[in-house]
């Protein structure tokens, strides 16, 4: 069975990004954009709370007080874009167990959630979602069901675009592709912007991912060369 997690956000966008990350990982998420919403369902239960501290009604704080006032044991993360010091010192107080400063990377949101359930409640991500879909290149073990990239115990964190983009070198290894091919098949049809786009995410993903040789073809696109 799925872990319940309730995450409260008034930034619409933000909201649903986090939900499609959290989701994507195996959780079934509820969300709330304002905290007397969420504070309706603290009778729930959920196995893990991830508040935004500011929202347009009552702050954070608030929410996490009736959390624990509920069971103290319910497991909090805190979200916030104002002080960071204080702020984490408020929420450490109140009983949170991680803090996140805005802006983040989704993925270290999932890593944090994760690390958090497994010692709550024991729980190991990957021993309940086995990642069948992971292949070994490299020296690097990478998932595109869970979008992840890890050599050794180690993860390697990328953006979206950057595992994207990686994911479709790894399909195309030893193929030339153009620079027209990764734009349409990475960033869609409709995009518009400038085709240097692909030259800044192959920059930054070389400096990541350095065990593998993306080479450039001048003039025409890039090549992933891969000996097995």
């Amino acid at each position: 069975m799925s872990m319940k997690i309730y995450l409260v956000e008034d930034q619409i966008s933000l909201n649903l990004l986090l939900e499609k990350y959290l989701q994507r990982e195996g959780y079934e998420v509820t969300t709330f954009s304002t905290g007397n919403s969420a504070i309706e369902r603290i009778d729930d239960m959920p196995d893990l709370w991830i508040l935004d501290i500011m929202l347009p009604d009552i702050d954070g704080y608030e929410i996490i007080k009736a959390v624990k006032a509920h069971n103290k044991n319910t497991p909090v993360i805190f979200m916030s874009a104002r002080n960071e010091e204080l702020d984490r010192v408020v929420g450490l107080e109140l009983g949170s167990d991680d803090y996140l400063s805005k802006p983040f990377l989704p993925r270290e949101l999932i890593i944090r959630t994760n690390k958090i359930l497994e010692r709550v409640y024991g729980v190991n991500k990957n021993d309940v979602n086995q990642i069948d879909d992971s292949l070994n290149m490299g020296g690097y073990r990478i998932s595109k069901k869970q979008r992840t990239v890890f050599i050794g115990d180690v993860e390697v964190i990328l953006t979206k675009k950057e595992f994207e983009l990686l994911y479709y070198f790894i399909e195309n290894k030893n193929n030339l592709v153009s620079r027209e091919q990764i734009l349409d098949t990475v960033w869609g049809d409709d995009y518009f912007g400038s085709d240097r786009v692909v030259d800044d995410v192959i920059r930054r993903l070389r400096k990541k991912i350095d065990k593998f040789t993306i080479e450039t073809v001048y003039g025409y696109g890039y090549k992933l060369v891969y000996k097995s």
